[in-house]
């Protein structure tokens, strides 16, 4: 046989080879793609509820809030339910979430259930839902706004050390790490919170149907369980997850055997890493918040106080 008839069976074979891996290949992509896209599949034709877990503090987090609002015109979501197990976070972030839920509870059924914790804007999330559910020793409720700075002007003066800022205005520097809050600071920044604080009490007094001097009464920043929060009006059952699906059954016809999915936003790779970081993450801003040491920005969380020794 000669040298060439030897090169063309060799490439023959080699082709025949390349073509069986080839092969291989695309049908472990399709395989793949089937796996991941069939169960989309299957909650597209039969719809589902979609549950938004919201847990440690609330940040604004504008990809999360178009992602809940984005739940209202999907045709396959037939409800939502709003778990929370959260201590608050910032104004912002949660007014942000707050009107996400409350689109979508304008057009399909939203309930929400607490956990361990659902205060200040943790609370302030779940008012839109057309059911709040707790547990009986749930914390709830903290309705109210705070806005802390520290102030070091003391030590920076027994080390020698001075700070001078040039500013357009008497304001400009307010509140400042470095001097004493002036009373017309002061009186201004406790404007902010005041403003706030009436934002948020109208969120509770439209959400819960309540008269909003009631809900001033109520909102005086302390928390409450969940069993003192169903005889305030605060929430409206004592129970978990399986008593919302069971609401839900009952009253809008959303069958119990429905799957649930998970509303998540980023990358696999970013749900991994952010969901193995952020336990350690939320125990580090709670130390941060519960030390008083943020220099500016209004919060809506809530803040145990520490027993005296």
């Amino acid at each position: 046989m000669s040298l060439e008839s030897d090169l063309l069976i060799d490439r023959r074979r080699l082709k025949r080879r390349l073509f069986l891996w080839r092969a291989i290949a695309v049908l472990a992509v399709l395989g793949v793609a089937l796996a991941v896209l069939a169960p989309r599949l299957r909650l597209a034709g039969r719809g589902h509820l979609a549950r938004l877990t919201v847990a440690g503090l609330i940040t604004d987090n504008r990809r999360l809030d178009e992602a809940v609002t984005a739940l209202a015109g999907n045709d396959s979501v037939r409800g939502l339910i709003v778990y929370i197990d959260s201590p608050g976070g910032s104004v912002a972030g949660g007014e942000g979430l707050h009107d996400a839920i409350e689109h979508v509870a304008a057009r399909k059924p939203v309930v929400a259930v607490m956990a361990g914790v659902a205060a200040s804007a943790g609370y302030m999330v779940a008012v839109p839902a057309a059911r709040i559910f707790a547990r009986s020793s749930t914390l709830t409720g903290s309705i109210g706004v705070l806005m802390q700075t520290g102030e070091i002007s003391g030590l920076l003066e027994k080390l020698g050390v001075s700070a001078d800022a040039i500013v357009s205005g008497p304001l400009k520097d307010q509140p400042s790490f470095t001097h004493p809050t002036s009373p017309q600071a002061r009186e201004v920044l406790k404007g902010l919170v005041m403003d706030m604080y009436d934002q948020f009490v109208a969120m509770v007094a439209s959400g819960r149907h309540m008269d909003e001097d009631k809900v001033r009464a109520l909102a005086d920043g302390r928390a409450y369980t969940g069993r003192q929060a169903l005889g305030l009006g605060l929430i409206d059952a004592i129970g978990g997850e399986a008593d919302a699906r069971a609401w839900l059954a009952a009253e809008k016809g959303i069958p119990e055997s429905l799957p649930v999915e998970e509303v998540e936003t980023g990358s696999l790779a970013r749900r991994w890493l952010m969901g193995s970081f952020a336990p350690v993450l939320d125990d580090l801003m709670k130390t941060v918040l519960s030390q008083g040491v943020k220099l500016d920005g209004a919060w809506a969380v809530w803040q145990p106080v520490e027993a005296s020794e």
